[in-house]
């Protein structure tokens, strides 16, 4: 993909994210045409500790992602993500002049090993992979969740659900995995970081716990973005969870 098409700068990304009811972590990798950075958030939900941390240099290796292996390395933190098979949602999007790819999973199997100052551990469970790249319209607002959890009959479920970016009525990003199938509903309002609403009435409602927010200005292109993990309740659009953990995350950019 070139550096500019149709007038836009290209974008891409690759954000991972492990949720549990013990610990939740995220990486990623973003590039805007030349300009590019790193970030990582961890949340200890037994010991009430957050970390976080952004490296702007495009050759950070300080998040590397290989495939299905996520390594990071710094001063707070080193962890190991080893990612493990699940039925993706791939699709292409209009986007003003241009348009977005992403390929989204949810339900991802994730075995880790996380390590801080306070303690090391090892543990199993589920998350996202999200990687996205494109030509989006200059200025783009979306509102974005991504979760796993289980339903009150028992089955696992996972969800990746968006409002303002690769979200036309039909062939959109938007999934939910029951037992592993992904399935498209239809489109979702969201109301703030405090709930997803669906069009059938259905209400997904989410408890914030630890936020990254971070607001960044390079001129000619500009960011404001939370990234908020908690819990979630309520119905995915008719099914009902009887847990759920995950994010909700707004971000406002100029690119």
């Amino acid at each position: 993909m070139p550096l500019r098409m149709l007038g836009q700068t290209r974008k891409r990304w690759r954000y991972v994210g492990f949720y549990s009811p013990r610990l939740m972590l995220c990486a990623a990798r973003a590039e805007v045409g030349p300009l590019g950075q790193c970030f990582w958030a961890l949340w200890d939900r037994d010991g009430e500790r957050s970390y976080a941390n952004t490296r702007l240099r495009p050759g950070s290796k300080e998040v590397r992602m290989d495939g299905a292996e996520i390594v990071i390395e710094s001063r707070q933190l080193r962890a190991r993500l080893l990612l493990g098979e699940s039925t993706p949602v791939e699709v292409i999007c209009p986007s003003g002049t241009g348009w977005g790819w992403t390929c989204k999973r949810a339900g991802v199997p994730i075995a880790a090993t996380i390590e801080t100052a306070e303690g090391r551990w090892q543990v199993d469970g589920h998350g996202v992979d999200d990687q996205s790249a494109g030509y989006q319209k200059r200025q783009t607002s979306w509102h974005w969740s991504a979760g796993t959890g289980r339903a009150t009959d028992g089955r696992p479920v996972a969800w990746n659900l968006v409002e303002g970016i690769n979200d036309p009525p039909a062939n959109s990003e938007r999934a939910i995995w029951t037992g592993g199938d992904p399935v498209e509903p239809g489109p979702v309002s969201f109301r703030g970081l405090a709930a997803v609403e669906f069009a059938g009435g259905a209400k997904l409602s989410f408890t914030p716990g630890s936020e990254r927010a971070r607001d960044d200005n390079f001129l000619l292109f500009r960011s404001s973005y939370r990234h908020v993990f908690g819990d979630f309740s309520g119905s995915l659009d008719g099914l009902e969870l009887a847990e759920g953990f995950g994010v909700m995350e707004q971000h406002d950019a100029l690119w």
